[in-house]
């Protein structure tokens, strides 16, 4: 079969459409992950017994399974646990994308936080700052520059997850490529249509996140 580039420019629209979902699904799904991602991750480097193993626990159970299981669970099983519970599929998919990434970001917190010399800490006290203060004004300006990189990458990481969201019918890139196909029998036309744009948004979001990096770079 010859590829025919023509098949592709009218189905641009939907499928830049999906992309557009995509983005959405992804950047609120990191907001909520990075709010889940600092609780968890301060519990488990400065929490005590019982909130250290519950923020182990959490993280364990969701890196530990597919993040496909999860958002079916959340889809289908929720809904058949609690009758009165009803989850459309962009819910259904953000909130997976909030826990999956959550559980991630947690240990990348943990780690940037570890990683900060506890001189600074010291240097915090020192200077008459409580615990708390240190923390704020002193090791997470430090730790927040660290956690950049990986953070990064969680996002694109995040993007490209988005595309298993497929499984519960959400409208995003990968499903309009399917739906395109459907109507037209052209999968090698639209699948490399696909795959350029999720190329695209992770090449520019890689180049500026670079650029940040630099900027923020702790010598």
């Amino acid at each position: 079969m010859e590829f025919d580039w023509s098949v592709i420019w009218p189905a641009m629209p939907a499928l830049l459409e999906g992309a557009k979902l995509t983005l959405i699904i992804s950047i609120i799904g990191l907001i909520g992950g990075l709010f889940i991602g600092l609780i968890a991750g301060f519990a488990r480097a400065y929490g005590g017994w019982i909130t250290n193993n519950i923020a182990l626990v959490f993280i364990e159970i969701i890196r530990g399974t597919p993040i496909v299981v999860q958002v079916m669970f959340i889809y289908f099983a929720l809904p058949m646990a609690f009758p009165d519970l009803r989850i459309d599929p962009f819910s259904a998919a953000v909130v997976t994308i909030m826990i999956n990434s959550g559980a991630y970001i947690a240990e990348i917190t943990r780690g940037a936080v570890l990683s900060i010399n506890k001189g600074f800490r010291e240097a915090g006290l020192a200077l008459g700052l409580s615990g708390r203060e240190t923390l704020r004004y002193v090791i997470m300006p430090l730790a927040l520059r660290r956690m950049l990189p990986p953070l990064g990458n969680q996002w694109i990481v995040s993007i490209k997850d988005t595309s298993l969201f497929i499984v519960i019918g959400v409208a995003e890139l990968t499903r309009q490529g399917q739906e395109i196909i459907a109507g037209n029998f052209r999968a090698l036309e639209i699948w490399s249509a696909v795959a350029i744009i999720y190329l695209v948004i992770t090449l520019v979001l890689s180049f500026v996140l670079r650029r940040i990096e630099k900027r923020v770079k702790i010598l």
